[in-house]
This record gives C-alpha cells, sequence and structure tokens, in this order.
C-alpha cells in the first residue's frame, strides 16, 4: 500500500498546478471524519467547502447512488428520468420556485441564471450588478461576476455586463442602476471572501430597489443553500424572496449538481434550445440529491443544525475573549462561521490551519482575515469541542 507522500509524488507528475493541496491523499470518509494513506485520521471541519453535509459516505445517499447506477446510469436530457423529477419536486416543493433547470456545479448554475436574467429581460437589458467580496464562479462570465479582482487577473478582457457595488452600501448600488440593467446578483452570506452575511435590513433594500427598477434579484445560494445556514435555503430567514436562486455545493452531498430555480414566469423565457446541459440531472446524481433532500427535510434536521451553529458560536466567542490579540469575533450564520481574526492573527492565519492539519482537523482561511468552520450537519458536540481544543491549543502556542 502506498502511503501520502507516493500517491503527492505521481499527483504532482500529472496534475495542473491549480491548487494549493495538503499533503495528504485522502482514501476514505465515514461521517465526520476522513483517513488519509499513511492512516492518519482527520475531524473535518470544512466538509469539502460546504459539500458534505451529511457526511462522507452517508449509508442512505451511498445505497441510492448504487441502486441508480445498478438500473439507469445515464440518458440525454431528451427524456424524462424518474430521479430527476422527484428532485425538481422537492426543490419547488419547499422553495418559493415553479421551475427548475439542472447542471452540474454552482458555476454553472450561475450561467443559467446570467442568461435567463438576460434573455428575460429583453434587448439592450444585459448588464449584472453583483458585489465586491462575492465569489460566484470560475468560468468566464461568473469570473466577471465575482467581485474579487485576484480572480480576474490573466483572464482580461473579461466578459462585460458586469459591475461591481460596494458591500453594504445601498447608495453605490442603486447608482450602478442604469437602462442596460437587467440583475442584481448577490449572495446572502459570502463565503469565499471571508463569512461575510449581508444584513437582513441590506438585503431588504436590495429588494426593493429591483422592484423599483423593474430588474431581476438573483440569490446565490450555491455554499448557503440546503440548510447551511439552519433553513434549507438562507433566504428563508431573511424576510427575502429572490427572482432566481442557485443552489449547489451540498445538494448531492458529494455528487457534482447545481440547479438554479426561479418562478413560472420567468421560467418561460428560456424556451426550447436556449440552454442545456448534457449531464445536468443525470440519474445517479439526482437520486443522491433526492436521497439528501428527504434526509434533511426529516423532523429535527434544521432545528439541530441551529442548536449546533449556537453551541459552535458560543465556544469559538470563548476563544476569541481568551486569545484577544489573535481573534476578534465571530460571524456567520448556522453552520457556516468564521472566527475574525486581529491583524497579528492574519499573518499567521495560513500557519493555524497547517497546524491544525496536523493535528487532524480540517479547516480553510477564508478572504485573507476568517478562519472558516463548514462542518457536516451532523456534527456531534463532541467533535466540535475535540476541535475548539485543538484551535485553543495553537492559539495559545502562538500567543
Amino acid at each position: 500500500m502506498m502511503g501520502n507522500a507516493e500517491w503527492k509524488e505521481r499527483g504532482d507528475k500529472v496534475f495542473i498546478g491549480t491548487y494549493n493541496r495538503f499533503p495528504a491523499t485522502m482514501v476514505r470518509g465515514q461521517g465526520c471524519k476522513l483517513w488519509d494513506a499513511d492512516g492518519k485520521e482527520y475531524v473535518d471541519f470544512l466538509s469539502g467547502i460546504a459539500v458534505c453535509s451529511l457526511g462522507h459516505s452517508h449509508p442512505v445517499v451511498a445505497e441510492a447512488v448504487c441502486q441508480q447506477a445498478a438500473t439507469l446510469m445515464h440518458v440525454s436530457n431528451l427524456f424524462y428520468t424518474v430521479p430527476q423529477t422527484e428532485l425538481a419536486e422537492l426543490l419547488t416543493g419547499h422553495s418559493f420556485a415553479d421551475r427548475v433547470f439542472m447542471a452540474n456545479s454552482g458555476a454553472e448554475a450561475n450561467e443559467a441564471a446570467i442568461k435567463l436574467a438576460r434573455i428575460h429581460s429583453g434587448e439592450g437589458k444585459y448588464e449584472i450588478i453583483s458585489l465586491f467580496g462575492s465569489f460566484h464562479g470560475r468560468t468566464l462570465a461568473t469570473v466577471a461576476a465575482t467581485g474579487q479582482p485576484k480572480f480576474h487577473v490573466g483572464f482580461e478582457p473579461l466578459p462585460q455586463g458586469f459591475v461591481h457595488a460596494e458591500f453594504g452600501d445601498t447608495a453605490s448600488l442603486e447608482a450602478l442602476i442604469g437602462e442596460h440593467t437587467c440583475a442584481i446578483m448577490c449572495e446572502p452570506l459570502q463565503g469565499e471572501s471571508g463569512v461575510r452575511p449581508l444584513d437582513v435590513e441590506y438585503l431588504q433594500a436590495i429588494r426593493r430597489l429591483c422592484d423599483k427598477h423593474g430588474i431581476l434579484l438573483i440569490f446565490d445560494e450555491v455554499q448557503t443553500g440546503m440548510g447551511r445556514t439552519g433553513t434549507l435555503f438562507a433566504y428563508e430567514q431573511l424576510g427575502v424572496t429572490p427572482d432566481i436562486m442557485t443552489v449547489a455545493k451540498a445538494l448531492g452531498n458529494g455528487l457534482p449538481i447545481g440547479t438554479m430555480l426561479t418562478t413560472e414566469n420567468i421560467a418561460r423565457s428560456l424556451g426550447v434550445g436556449t440552454h442545456a446541459s448534457t449531464f445536468g440531472g443525470n440519474p445517479v446524481v439526482a437520486a443522491a440529491a433526492v436521497a439528501t433532500m428527504k434526509l434533511m427535510l426529516e423532523p429535527d434536521f434544521l432545528v439541530n443544525v441551529r442548536e449546533k451553529g449556537e453551541y459552535l458560536v458560543r465556544k469559538l466567542v470563548e476563544v476569541a475573549a481568551r486569545f484577544p490579540e489573535l481573534a476578534t469575533s465571530v460571524r456567520g450564520r448556522g453552520l457556516l462561521l468564521g472566527l475574525v481574526l486581529t491583524e497579528k492573527g492574519i499573518d499567521s492565519g495560513a500557519e493555524i490551519v497547517g497546524r491544525l492539519f496536523e493535528q487532524g482537523i480540517l479547516i480553510n482561511f477564508a478572504g485573507n482575515r476568517v478562519l472558516r468552520f463548514i462542518p457536516p450537519l451532523i456534527v456531534d458536540y463532541d467533535e466540535i469541542d475535540f476541535m475548539i481544543e485543538k484551535l485553543a491549543g495553537v492559539l495559545d502556542s502562538l500567543s
């Protein structure tokens, strides 16, 4: 059996170097734990970047995948399939939406949302306003929509039709609305730029601006959706309903799927031939997503997410109070949380993540500002306590 070093050596010879990988080859996962090729155990507070929300290798999801793979693995979207239809019914039955388009990722779902906003708004209405600090994907269009210049470098000129407003500034947002504007696109909580929730009042003001100017509101819930913030979708706790919403990441609990949801009236603008995806809503992936949604919709599941989120917040607040020279506060919703670091702490952010990795805890450093905690939603209190103990030990060693 080869270990981490041997697999790393093999991988480094063949992969394009687009990732700054940890020196571990993960070979097995169960619940909130992973094991690498050397047999080392990790408690996962990253969950594939908010993907494996039911934990790794959930038996119900695994069984759904196996049964579907043995029954029907793929047909063209020129045909209906049972799991795809069941998934669409679940999504529309538990959201504002009437219609669903299925793709393979969050970026693809956002591409669909961009195309829908443009075609629905009519000729001359093509510009989308997003926020600085946002992250909407890695395709050229979604990179252009992303309000972080570091992701633009080297890919200019980017597609036209995207402008960015100051985060939290309603006046800045309204000033950008013009004759070509078709939509405002935002995440209810910015994950990649440092776990930054948008205030409820700000989101409500954005909704009013869209209504006032007759433009669409797109919520990117790729990371915040599927129970991550304590409700199935984040918009449910904000008093704001979008016109279009995108969901991905946790929807398939590890299998690649993205969806774009909207109302009946808006959906009519995407007619036959206007958009498509070869693998979108693939039967195996859709079966995994159906199983995932049914589990998340069970009684008390989301209540438990909220309770564990509140518990993790309290523990992180205690850590911040204990190490004020390194950490200042906690922000986020549900089990999408960030420990905000001081200037001194920021300098050690990557080192903190590295030391926790060495001690068997997986987190990441988001937006060069916060330690981000996005464990599986099934995380238990003992696992939270174990992570907090290790985090405090690392911070103590840096104090």
